[in-house]
């Protein structure tokens, strides 16, 4: 369908581009908003740091869906169990899509990590490239629509930190609609 106002749509950017690094915008961003952030150099150092964070939370059982990230977590860490299901997990780990840096937003798809990964674990963590990062939502929003060109996923999220509401006298909760916590692991 036509979209009824397509004057609307503006060819320039609403907002202006930060002149810090994008991974510095996003790292600020997604930390204000009680993610927890870690820049990684490479594979083998994103292994060594997750193997910290588990050993760190007695974390034995991890979910993971994509088999990229599986085989890079079983070649570097093969102690942990990811044979493990959703509901028995102490965490899951998914790609990306993108990184939103303005606002800090992981944007995830269902195409390589199901609809339930990122929203059932009790935490989150995801792991993502610099060549993923970019500026703002329609930035992220045109990346999907050229990469899946002959079919938009059924279901693209955004993920801000973990779950939180203030539906309960206004009062600011975290955990209760998804992950207490939420991680993001940028490699270089």
């Amino acid at each position: 369908m036509p979209l009824p106002f397509d004057q609307t749509e503006q060819s320039q950017a609403f907002f202006l581009k930060s002149t810090d690094d994008l991974e510095i915008l996003f790292a600020e961003n997604f930390s204000s908003l009680q993610g927890r952030f870690a820049f990684c150099e490479h594979e083998d150092e994103l292994a060594e740091q997750l193997k910290t964070l588990f050993a760190a939370r007695n974390w034995t059982k991890i979910f993971i869906q994509e088999d990229a990230l599986r085989k890079i977590i079983i070649a570097r860490l093969p102690e942990i169990n990811t044979s493990t299901t959703l509901e028995a997990c102490d965490a899951s780990i998914t790609g990306c899509e993108c990184l939103i840096a303005r606002t800090g937003t992981i944007m995830l798809s269902s195409v390589e990590n199901g609809r339930t990964s990122s929203v059932y674990a009790p935490v989150h963590i995801c792991v993502a490239y610099s060549s993923q990062l970019v500026f703002d939502l329609k930035d992220g929003i045109d990346l999907v629509k050229t990469k899946y060109a002959a079919a938009i996923p059924s279901l693209i999220t955004f993920a801000s930190g973990p779950s939180r509401t203030a539906d309960i006298e206004k009062t600011l909760v975290t955990g209760v609609h998804g992950p207490k916590e939420a991680f993001c692991f940028l490699l270089q």
